[in-house]
C-alpha cells in the first residue's frame, strides 16, 4: 500500500501517478509487498523535520525515516511490511526542478527514488556508497520512465 499526504496547497502534484510510480520503484527493487507513506510537504515542516531529526536547522529536498525493524502490521488483507516514511519539500523540489529544466513531478519523483533507497540502507556519505546509490537511482528512473541524466551533482546539490 502506498500512502501519499500533500499537506501543501501551492504546489499539485499528480496523487495517481506518485503513487504509481512507487509502486513500480518497491517492485524493482524486489519490495513488492511492502508498504510506503509518502508526506508531501512545505519547506518549513520539512526545516522542522530536520532540525528536530538530523539537528540541521536548514530545509532540505528529501527526508526518509526508515522504520527501526521493518515492521509488519495485520490489514484485512493480511501482513503488510511497512518500510517508513519518505518527506519530500515541494518547496525544494520546484526550486530543484526550475534549476535544470525538469518538471516539478520528474524532481519529485527523483526524490522519491532517493528518499526509498535511504529506506532501504543506501547512503551517499562515501564516494562508493555514492556511486552504488547513483547507479540504482539511474536504474530505478528508467523503470518509471524518468529521463535522466540530471547533472551528475543534482542528487548532492542540497544536502
Amino acid at each position: 500500500m502506498i500512502y501519499v499526504s500533500n499537506s501543501t496547497s501551492r504546489h499539485r502534484i499528480d496523487r495517481r501517478a506518485l503513487e504509481k510510480s512507487a509502486r513500480t520503484l518497491l517492485k524493482g527493487l524486489g519490495e513488492d509487498d511492502a508498504s510506503l507513506s509518502i508526506a508531501l510537504v512545505g519547506d518549513a515542516a520539512i526545516r522542522r523535520l530536520n532540525r528536530v531529526y538530523r539537528g540541521q536547522d536548514r530545509a532540505t529536498d528529501v527526508l526518509s525515516f526508515p522504520l527501526a525493524a521493518v515492521r509488519r502490521r495485520r490489514t484485512k488483507g493480511g501482513i503488510e511490511r511497512l518500510l517508513g516514511d519518505v518527506v519530500i519539500s515541494l518547496d525544494r523540489a520546484a526550486v530543484q526542478a526550475a534549476a535544470y529544466d525538469a518538471t516539478l513531478a520528474a524532481e519529485v519523483r527523483r526524490l522519491l527514488i532517493h528518499g526509498i533507497l535511504h529506506l532501504l540502507g543506501h547512503d551517499h556519505q562515501a564516494a562508493r556508497e555514492r556511486a552504488r546509490m547513483t547507479g540504482q537511482e539511474r536504474r530505478l528512473a528508467a523503470l518509471i520512465g524518468l529521463q535522466w541524466p540530471y547533472p551528475d551533482s543534482a542528487s548532492e546539490r542540497a544536502r
